[in-house]
């Protein structure tokens, strides 16, 4: 049985995979993430998106964003992208914050496209924003190896920092786009596992914003 995670209707995928140039293209895992010198990614977007551990600095990213620089990286990972997928928190942020908004193409895209939520406590009609299907904690991993194995666009996570550790363990991330930001902020989440492991990565280019931001892509070594 195919389960939820995986359904596709035939027709419209195979005329997206065709329109969109992804035919025969295996999907991939692209993260990014806005994240200080001392490598904090914790709420970048604002001052209550996540104040776990009595984090008060939300919201430190925003003085920081180039729209010139930074602005075409996102609109890019967005053209290439054919689903998001998303923890608990940071779906329930962006579900709050996107479908209100709209007229801009990455607007439009992001609250039309196929969103996966990992979360163990949600259910099924707990997911307003659509289209957006379940996958639980413990199906992550087969679910994601899974949908690499399909021909379509990438799958893109921001945020969602146990979902990122738990791929980066894996081995399931394909590109990691990092926005390093000119401050440091003396405590936060981090994005990398603490699990003794080194792991390398390669670097594929290095743009530097007016605003003293320097956006890396990088992929596994």
């Amino acid at each position: 049985m195919t389960p939820p995670w995986a359904r596709r209707t035939l027709a419209a995928g195979t005329l997206l995979l065709m329109t969109r140039g992804w035919y025969g293209r295996a999907m991939r895992v692209v993260v990014s993430e806005f994240m200080s010198l001392d490598g904090v990614v914790q709420a970048p977007g604002g001052p209550q998106e996540d104040t776990t551990g009595g984090f008060q600095r939300g919201g430190w990213s925003l003085p920081f964003f180039d729209p010139e620089v930074m602005g075409p990286v996102i609109a890019e990972i967005a053209e290439r992208s054919e689903a998001l997928l998303q923890g608990r928190r940071t779906y329930q942020i962006s579900a709050a914050a996107w479908p209100s908004r709209g007229g801009d193409p990455f607007a439009d895209w992001i609250n039309a496209t196929q969103k996966y939520v990992v979360s163990d406590s949600l259910s099924e009609q707990e997911l307003p924003w659509g289209p957006a299907e379940l996958i639980r904690g413990g199906a992550l991993v087969d679910a994601v190896s899974e949908l690499r194995k399909r021909p379509g666009g990438d799958i893109y996570i921001y945020g969602s920092l146990s979902v990122v550790r738990t791929l980066l363990v894996a081995k399931l991330v394909d590109e990691l786009i990092l926005m390093i930001e000119p401050i440091t902020l003396g405590g936060g989440k981090t994005l990398f596992p603490s699990d003794g492991e080194a792991r390398r990565f390669e670097l594929l280019s290095a743009v530097t914003a007016r605003t003293g931001v320097q956006v890396c892509r990088y992929r596994p070594a």
